[in-house]
């Protein structure tokens, strides 16, 4: 069984976490280990139409965010790396100073030292010199910074297209295929 580690952070983007942890649950060979922050709690009560409960649901595994002795806070523990989705600028922040006061911050620390796929879905506009400056030094790290750039190319119908297309995008690194992502061809 594969592993992949997701953090909601509380920056806007809850329908794309919804969306990559529907996925997983079709996903035979994988399972989805989720933390959720405070700001991702009440981003879910702003901005989606799950409840927090429903959204917890999705996951296999759900981990406390104040657990810092949790299995996946270890090294040891296998994964195929982590999604931080979203992820607000002080989660990227954290991770970049190696601030790992929570459980989310250290799973990330722990994914970079592993060099595992770590997969930061970055929320802010417009970015200032010290986003860019930690997405950049992140980059350099081994990260993967994937903003959810709106495309065109594939003439998406509605939001909810444009959110399949940047889950798409993101699984697409792990090897995981989304039923309606729609490449360039």
């Amino acid at each position: 069984m594969k592993r992949l580690v997701i953090g909601m952070s509380g920056a806007s983007g809850v329908p794309i976490a919804v969306e990559i942890l529907k996925t997983l649950q079709e996903c035979p060979d994988w399972e989805s280990c989720l933390i959720v922050t405070e700001g991702a709690r009440r981003t879910i009560e702003l901005e989606s139409e799950y409840t927090e409960e429903q959204i917890l649901g999705l996951a296999d595994h759900v981990y406390n965010l104040h657990d810092i002795g949790a299995s996946i806070a270890s090294g040891t523990f296998q994964t195929e790396g982590m999604v931080v989705v979203p992820c607000s600028m002080k989660t990227v922040a954290g991770i970049h100073s190696g601030y790992s006061d929570n459980l989310l911050l250290r799973a990330a620390d722990v994914t970079l030292k592993e060099r595992r796929k770590l997969v930061l879905v970055a929320r802010e506009t417009p970015l200032h010199t010290i986003h860019l400056r930690n997405m950049m030094e992140l980059s350099q790290m081994g990260a993967i910074i994937l903003p959810p750039m709106l495309t065109f190319y594939n003439q998406p119908e509605g939001i909810s297209q444009m959110v399949e297309h940047i889950a798409a995008k993101v699984l697409d690194i792990y090897g995981i295929e989304h039923r309606r992502f729609r490449r360039w061809s």
